[in-house]
């Protein structure tokens, strides 16, 4: 059977990786103000990351795709030849784009697809559709597909650390007053999701510190891959370095870097940095 895989942009996936592994992206809208860009399409994480630190730039939003891309997606990829198709998202307490995923399915009686929800972001999602595609290059069934990136997100976490709350707070992840109270203590939040729930993991006071406790969060136990994130000004390579270097043996079998893009940039802001892992069994 020939199952394709399809994620949202929300993945943070490069267009190197999702062109090694044939997996269709649907892309969320990210929008400045009344300007709108299908994300990223129309927009690169470079362009974004340039508009948002220019000067007096409107706050960035986002928005799901709809039923319709989706179903133009799914209909694309039965008309080349796929049998099935396994799609993975947004967890569906962050993003209503899982239920535009649904909604198109359900506008295609008699076709199998399995939908589902990562219970997270950025790589965190990215990573369960690699795998997925993986599984799908070597032969597996769909519905076994779904089930075990079910089993496989239990062991998928992430810890980032911020520079700022206001981008979650402007995007409604997190309340004004927990926003506000960090501001006041100048703290450098660490956030991770949970059950699909964006909670902060710790609230060191300097960035020395937020530095030093993303690294223990990362390294507690072993991990079978390692995807850091970032966004700019961060040194990438030099955290990167340091990260690996923490990590317990046995060394992970893959590691990547990765910009956040525009989607899950609009709500960590720049200057943030961390990392989604596969933990060992």
């Amino acid at each position: 059977m020939t199952v394709a895989i399809v994620t949202d942009s929300g993945s943070d996936l490069t267009p190197a990786l999702l062109a090694e592994h044939k997996i269709r992206q649907v892309p969320l809208t990210v929008s400045f103000a009344e300007s709108n860009f299908l994300s990223p399409d129309e927009l690169s994480p470079e362009d974004f990351w340039k508009r948002i630190s220019s000067p007096g730039a409107p706050f960035p939003h986002t928005s799901t795709p709809s039923a319709g891309q989706f179903r133009q997606a799914y209909e694309e990829l039965f008309a080349q030849g796929a049998e099935a198709i396994v799609s993975v998202h947004l967890s569906e307490t962050l993003s209503s784009t899982i239920k535009s995923a649904e909604m198109a399915k359900a506008m295609l009686p008699g076709k199998q697809i399995e939908i589902v929800d990562s219970r997270s972001a950025s790589m965190a999602v990215g990573a369960l559709a690699l795998h997925g595609a993986r599984m799908a290059a070597a032969g597996a069934r769909a519905a076994a597909i779904a089930e075990a990136l079910r089993q496989r997100r239990q062991r998928v976490t992430l810890f980032v650390a911020l520079e700022t709350l206001e981008y979650l707070r402007k995007g409604g992840r997190i309340s004004s007053a927990e926003a506000t109270i960090g501001g006041l203590l100048a703290i450098k939040p660490i956030i991770t999701v949970e059950e699909g729930i964006v909670v902060t993991a710790d609230k060191p006071r300097t960035r020395s510190k937020a530095h030093e406790r993303v690294i223990e969060l990362l390294t507690d136990r072993a991990a079978e891959e390692v995807h850091v994130l970032y966004s700019p000004p961060v040194d990438e390579g030099a955290f990167r370095e340091a990260l690996v270097a923490h990590m317990p043996k046995p060394a992970p079998k893959l590691v990547t870097s990765q910009v956040l893009g525009p989607v899950i940039g609009s709500h960590i802001g720049p200057g943030a940095y961390g990392a989604v892992l596969v933990r060992a069994e």
